[in-house]
């Protein structure tokens, strides 16, 4: 069991910049690797971005490549999503998502991957 909390979400105007964290609690969290997602009003569950257990690897939603930048602290137990040149079709509730790993360099985009979910943060970008 691992116990997922973000922070860090707020309102920005457009072309601005946040920073997502996610403390993890509960089992060790080096063996799991960690996903960002994002739900928009009316939309479904989408990628964001993902990271392996050792940051070996990283993966984009393509929508956000270029703009934002995943990252982990195993030692603090956190992973972080590093967010600049924010557009307004970026508002969304941003989850953080933890999954079980075998090896270093997997990362994963599917939401159904997924065993772990925080409550989530709100990220609202204004024109």
């Amino acid at each position: 069991q691992v116990q997922l909390v973000e922070s860090g979400g707020g309102v920005v105007q457009a072309g601005g910049s946040l920073r997502l964290s996610c403390a993890a609690s509960g089992r060790t969290f080096s063996i799991y690797a960690m996903g960002w997602f994002r739900q928009a009003p009316g939309k479904e569950r989408e990628f964001v971005a993902a990271i392996s257990r050792s940051a070996t690897s990283t993966n984009y939603a393509d929508s956000v490549k270029g703009r934002f930048t995943i990252s982990r602290d195993n030692a603090k137990n956190t992973v972080y999503l590093q967010m600049n040149s924010l557009k307004p079709d970026d508002t969304a509730v941003y989850y953080c998502a933890a999954t079980l790993s075998s090896r270093d360099i997997y990362t994963f985009r599917g939401r159904d991957r997924y065993d772990y979910w925080g409550q989530g943060t709100q990220v609202t970008v204004s024109s």
